[in-house]
């Protein structure tokens, strides 16, 4: 589930805090590093296992309905099958994802009106009230209204705040979660180990992700001398400081990942700044990127073999 772009946004962010906090040291830094990179896949657990809880409150609801004295037709008829369906029940039944969900604590400190609340108001949505009235769906109409569920809660406040509350820097990673969140609801039935594809793997985290953090760390004066010359016009020291971190990345990235194609550093970096810089940064960073590529390049500095050969 981690891709490269989620863990150079981390290493980015990592040395932004290492640059402004004179009491943090490189230790520290790569701790936070191995720590925060499990985030996307804890926030991927915890937001499965909260469609599994709000989908169980169909069951209250449906002891609520029979419980009433002047029950309704629609109360008489309620079957409470957004728990009930084979798809959410092979989550609720699958032993080794609840002891992960315990593992990972995602279980504990759920108020339970939160999760009444964010079912009641699904129970008002027209798509629910349609999935109620099918005789007997099939497993891709259940699939569509888990993902219906996923789609409505991901646009509730309480969701965001209960998410919030524990993953307080979620939005750098929802893309990923809310990705692996739909295609895990399209495989249901679940079985197996099917979280695993979504853990970090050695190759992204260790590999590259923490060699990046550690070579630019190691190497911050010779890319600096490197970067400065082509600055031309503009002060190095008035370069906004995410701008100089991304520079020392990107060519950290150029001279010592050799699989990583030379195009595809300087679109990811250029991409980052939209998001994380200045209005001015694309462009900037894109021309100083493409300065130095062409002289590192005319001066046999990048080497590229493999996927990184590709242009």
């Amino acid at each position: 589930m981690l891709s490269r772009r989620s863990v150079r946004i981390k290493v980015m962010q990592l040395l932004y805090m290492l640059n402004r906090d004179e009491q943090l040291g490189f230790p520290d830094v790569v701790k936070l590093y191995n720590d925060g990179i499990w985030q996307a896949y804890e926030l991927y657990i915890f937001h499965l296992y909260l469609i599994l809880k709000v989908s169980q409150q169909a069951e209250k609801d449906a002891s609520n309905r029979a419980a009433r004295l002047l029950p309704s037709e629609e109360d008489k008829t309620f079957v409470p099958r957004l728990y009930a369906n084979p798809c959410i029940q092979s989550l609720a039944k699958h032993v080794d994802f609840l002891k992960i969900v315990a593992k990972n604590k995602a279980d504990q400190d759920i108020d339970e009106d939160y999760l009444r609340k964010l079912y009641l108001a699904f129970d008002d949505t027209p798509e629910y009230k349609a999935y109620l009235t099918l005789e007997n769906p099939s497993e891709d109409q259940d699939r569509k209204m888990i993902l219906e569920l996923y789609r409505f809660l991901t646009s509730q406040d309480l969701f965001n705040e209960l998410t919030e509350e524990r993953f307080n820097n979620w939005q750098d990673d929802e893309s990923l979660v809310v990705g692996a969140i739909k295609k895990t609801i399209k495989a249901m039935p679940l079985e197996g180990p099917f979280y695993q594809e979504f853990e970090p793997s050695d190759e992204t985290v260790r590999e590259y992700g923490e060699q990046l953090l550690r070579k630019t760390c190691q190497e911050d004066q010779e890319l600096f001398l490197l970067i400065d010359p082509t600055l031309k016009n503009w002060d190095a020291e008035r370069v906004a400081v995410l701008d100089m971190i991304m520079l020392k990345m990107a060519l950290c990235e150029l001279l010592h990942f050799p699989t990583i194609p030379t195009k595809v550093t300087l679109n990811e970096y250029v991409e980052m700044s939209k998001s994380y810089s200045t209005d001015k940064s694309k462009e900037f960073i894109n021309g100083i990127l493409d300065r130095l590529m062409k002289r590192l390049i005319k001066e046999d500095r990048i080497v590229k073999e493999g996927r990184g050969l590709i242009d």
